[in-house]
């Protein structure tokens, strides 16, 4: 038993190392934007593929926007004039894009297929603002991003909230996750000038690059984390913008989210197969942005060392009091005792994070107070099993892209 705690305790200390050099390295970064001179003809891209239940909404809240976009701009992608979402999105005035290249089926694939088609008809866009059918918008959502495209930078993401949340303590959980990612990480980033992590949709990217890439190039399982690594390595400018809210819809049942997640992991591997080595070799001292890259070089290396530490611990504690309860040995009650006590600190500490998360979003989150209590408890066991969907992406050779039913458009 010794031997296993030195090797646990090995890798938690190495991930706790790893987390400070992190921060030390990765404190200063100079990657600004630079003031661009020019309009604000913007479109939206919406993938939406048998979405007729939640289309609607979204299309209202484009309609309905403080700073408007004509709704020709605004581009609805399907795959069959037979889809409902067609007739909704006509009726109103959104253009339909239907695609043709149906044996590609991930979002990146649908982008790229639009985008394309614009470039062909040599149409220009400042700016592609890209969300998902079942998104709503707060009415000053664009108005709100315009300052920060003012300043420069090449790509911007918006504040993700969710609009159904108090429907099950699952979806309050997955928010949660966008929380995470959004309110702990993205934030501190902003304040250190490096290039933030894009989750989902909720966000523009400048014409320019997509006139340059002659279409959208990013088409991993996860391609909003692909889009973010490709922005690390070349430097793009890019900020998550608070003030531009923007509802999403999570799953409500776990299994939805356990596939969800299981494609999150498998396509976040697949990503770092594919940047990994070049955002490496682009680390270089002189570099403005290497803030950024060290981020990105590092990933979640630091977490992954902790989680291996204390998942071989409580393993190897599973074992012993097996083992002794089939030699009938006492001492089970021993390593039995130690394995609630480890997993109940594990629980302790991630029902503290979910805590600090809560009082961070404060009233912002759109979450009923019976729903933070319930979320408080539920939490901690939701991201432990981060855990055995870890293990299902890494072991499959073939993860791919299943379909949440959504609920309805409001």
């Amino acid at each position: 038993m010794f031997y296993f705690r030195i090797i646990s305790l090995s890798f938690i200390f190495i991930g706790i190392i790893f987390v400070l050099i992190l921060i030390f390295l990765s404190r200063k970064n100079k990657n600004l934007p630079k003031k661009i001179n020019s309009d604000y003809n913007f479109c939206i891209l919406i993938p939406a593929r048998y979405e007729s239940k939640v289309i609607e909404g979204l299309l209202k809240s484009i309609k309905n926007q403080t700073h408007k976009i004509p709704m020709s701009d605004v581009y609805v992608i399907i795959e069959s004039k037979n889809d409902p979402t067609y007739d909704i999105s006509k009726k109103y005035g959104a253009s339909v894009f239907i695609r043709k290249k149906l044996n590609l089926q991930r979002k990146g694939y649908a982008l790229d297929e639009a985008v394309k088609d614009i470039l062909l008809h040599n149409k220009h866009y400042d700016a592609y603002f890209i969300f998902d059918a079942d998104n709503i918008l707060d009415k000053n959502y664009i108005k709100n991003m315009i300052p920060i495209y003012d300043k420069g930078y090449d790509l911007a993401s918006g504040y993700r909230n969710c609009k159904n949340g108090n429907d099950s303590v699952v979806s309050a959980s997955s928010a949660l996750t966008f929380s995470l990612v959004n309110t702990i990480f993205n934030e501190q980033k902003n304040k250190k000038n490096r290039n933030i992590t894009f989750s989902g949709t909720g966000f523009y990217i400048r014409g320019y690059l997509l006139e340059k890439w002659g279409g959208y190039p990013f088409h991993t399982l996860t391609e909003d984390y692909e889009l973010s690594c490709y922005a690390t390595l070349n430097n793009l400018t890019t900020f998550y913008n608070t003030k531009s809210i923007f509802y999403d819809e999570q799953p409500v049942r776990f299994k939805d989210t356990l596939n969800q997640r299981i494609r999150w992991i498998k396509g976040y591997f697949d990503v770092r197969k594919k940047y990994e080595k070049e955002i490496y070799k682009s680390l270089k001292i002189s570099n403005y942005n290497k803030g950024s890259k060290i981020d990105e070089a590092f990933g979640i290396k630091p977490y992954i060392f902790m989680v291996i530490g204390l998942v071989l611990w409580l393993l190897s504690l599973v074992f012993f009091i097996l083992y002794n309860l089939f030699l009938k040995n006492i001492v089970w009650k021993k390593y039995f005792m130690e394995f609630l006590t480890l997993f109940l600190l594990i629980y302790f500490a991630l029902f503290v994070m979910t805590f600090v998360i809560l009082l961070l979003e404060g009233n912002k989150i759109n979450l009923k107070l019976k729903s933070k209590i319930k979320v408080l408890f539920y939490n901690p066991i939701f991201m432990l099993s981060y855990v055995p969907c870890a293990i299902k992406a890494l072991t499959s050779k073939n993860v791919t892209w299943k379909r949440v039913e959504h609920g309805n458009s409001k």
